[in-house]
């Protein structure tokens, strides 16, 4: 139920560890069993912040009960993580938050 989306300009060497790496920490964040967990990248994006093509990435956080009290350490979390997979800088990374009602999450023919 968790879904992280990441856009970025990078080129990604090896998607399967970043996806990999990327699905644990979100599972671990949350507190969510891995297996709901959904990781999407699209990469090697023509995008631009600030006017520069520098590395950066754009991350969309949807899950069902997202705590906004604990948005600002996601982030941190986040930040770090794309960092460390693709070499993004935490001052180019923007990132969008969105708590999802239970009964517009579907999956597996039925809603949470």
């Amino acid at each position: 139920m968790p879904l992280l989306r990441i856009s970025t300009n990078c080129i990604v060497e090896n998607t399967e560890a970043a996806l990999q790496a990327t699905s644990q920490v979100v599972a671990a964040m949350l507190g969510k069993p891995e297996r709901y967990v959904m990781v999407e990248l699209h990469a090697d994006l023509t995008m631009s912040l600030a006017g520069s093509t520098e590395p950066l990435a754009y991350l969309e956080l949807k899950s069902i009960g997202l705590p906004e009290e604990r948005t600002a350490e996601f982030s941190a979390v986040l930040c770090r993580l794309i960092d460390e997979q693709l070499g993004v800088p935490a001052e180019r990374i923007y990132i969008e938050f969105s708590d999802a009602p239970r009964h517009l999450w579907g999956w597996n023919g039925v809603t949470f």
